[in-house]
């Protein structure tokens, strides 16, 4: 036969995970200094930029 498993642990447990994990995301998207989330910005309006020069005129 298998474990016997406490549910009511066994949710509390995997909401602990999940926090935890949403935690870690939280860190890593507001965790960083001015200058990191200018350059990110500065990428992605850059990216933007060649991408929208690249475009084909016509076909939409």
């Amino acid at each position: 036969m298998g474990e016997v498993v406490n549910l009511r642990l066994a949710r509390k447990a995997a909401a602990r995970r999940s926090k935890e994990a949403e935690a870690a995301a939280n860190r890593l998207a507001h965790g960083r200094t001015r200058t990191e989330r200018e350059a990110t910005a500065a990428e992605a309006t850059r990216a933007a930029r060649l991408l929208d020069g690249a475009r084909r005129e016509g076909h939409d």
